[in-house]
């Protein structure tokens, strides 16, 4: 399936389907790899310049519609950096960050107006997301891509693919303590893509192969976060209709490290699917955790009662939904479901998550509800694998 759009929406800024073009210039490494993650949370296409002669290659290949420069080299490295621009009729705009009160930052300014490119504002340093959203709002599109904008198997061939993670921490030390896996799909034409977009449906036949691939790339993850950075849990989403494929079990426990920091896989299924079909959830549950693997009871909704109802919960790990968690500090029903579920959890040896926490006040009412672990935009979004490492790294270094 090919990618789809309006032809007459191509080239508008702030409406096109297409993901805007950015590249970063900057000497030093880091802030390359700074800005060009927060610039592709945006929707961005971003590639890196660390010089002059690195730029004039990257505007004849990836075309940005922003050109963003730090000035880590000086304004000398700045200035020859716009004259490239400028000897490539490069049509963009030209953004600066540093200090607004800065001479260098100044002149570099007005050297690169003299040389008659379009010079947005100077982004004072240092910034929040909040203020980098601002100085590029003319570019980021308004209107996510249709469904689907490539099928799974063209993205699987292409390797398209990637594993994002999103912390779980401590509720008492917010400490780390695990991660989600969270498939996203990296499109040179679209940018970063929701799975939303490219999931096919359980009864497609790439849906296994999608499957298998967030299996062993986050294997492949983990072994990289506990090669580099000390161990880490991790849970990958995998729905219980999988299970039902003949071999799909043994084939995920053949899968696993042979690691003596393995802490075991967490395989987080839909609450519904489990409720509809408890005999198979509960026999595959208890099968499981003999090969080091839990079941964790995500997106759990109405459904919970059925689940806390059961003669037995062989499952490890219990997440409480967003809707039940948004909010709940200022909603009495929703707390005291909350608490029914954390409640009935410790008393089933299970660990609690709060999913989708994204103000202190509901954090605080998590916490004294006796939630484990916590999870949510408040502490940090799903992010790609080496962010999440040095994310890992950070806190394993952190005071205690």
């Amino acid at each position: 399936m090919g990618i789809a759009f309006q032809a007459d929406a191509r080239r508008t800024f702030g409406k096109r389907r297409i993901a805007p073009r950015a590249c970063v210039v900057d000497s030093k490494q880091h802030l390359q790899t700074f800005l060009s993650e927060a610039l592709e949370e945006l929707g961005f296409i971003v590639c890196r310049c660390a010089s002059a002669e690195s730029l004039g290659a990257a505007l004849g290949t990836h075309f940005p519609d922003i050109v963003i420069f730090g000035l880590s080299a000086g304004g000398m490295e700045a200035a020859g950096a716009l004259e490239t621009a400028s000897a490539n009729g490069f049509k963009g705009k030209v953004l600066l960050l540093g200090p607004a009160a800065s001479p260098m930052v100044t002149a570099v300014h007005a050297y690169g107006e003299g040389l008659r490119l379009s010079m947005l504002p100077v982004l004072k340093t240092p910034f929040s997301d909040r203020d980098l959203r601002g100085a590029v709002s003319d570019f980021i599109p308004v209107e996510a891509p249709p469904a689907p904008p490539v099928d799974a198997a063209e993205a699987l061939e292409a390797g398209w693919l990637e594993l994002w993670y999103q912390p779980k921490l401590d509720s008492k030390t917010l400490a780390l303590h695990s991660a989600e896996a969270l498939v996203r799909l990296r499109h040179p034409t679209w940018g970063i893509v929701p799975p939303a977009y490219f999931v096919p449906a359980e009864t497609d036949p790439n849906f296994q192969a999608l499957s298998k691939f967030v299996i062993a790339r986050a294997l492949q993850d983990w072994r990289y976060f506990v090669t580099k950075h000390g161990r880490i849990q991790i849970a990958i989403n995998l729905p219980l209709s999988f299970f039902r494929n003949l071999g799909a079990a043994q084939l995920l426990c053949q899968m696993l490290p042979k690691h003596a920091a393995f802490d075991g896989l967490i395989v987080e299924m839909n609450g519904a699917e489990i409720a509809e079909d408890l005999s198979f959830s509960n026999e595959l549950a208890r099968t499981l955790r003999f090969h080091n693997i839990g079941i964790s009871i995500a997106d759990l909704g109405e459904e919970w009662p059925t689940l806390i109802e059961a003669d037995e919960f062989p499952f490890v790990e219990v997440k409480l939904d967003q809707t039940f968690v948004s909010g709940c500090a200022d909603d009495r029903l929703r707390r005291a479901a909350c608490r029914q579920i954390v409640d009935f959890a410790q008393s089933s040896g299970a660990r609690t998550v709060a999913e989708g926490v994204e103000n202190r006040d509901d954090f605080l009412v998590m916490r004294e509800l006796g939630v484990d672990l916590i999870q949510g935009f408040m502490f940090a979004k799903p992010m790609p694998a080496q962010k999440f490492a040095r994310f890992h790294i950070g806190r394993l270094e952190a005071p205690a």
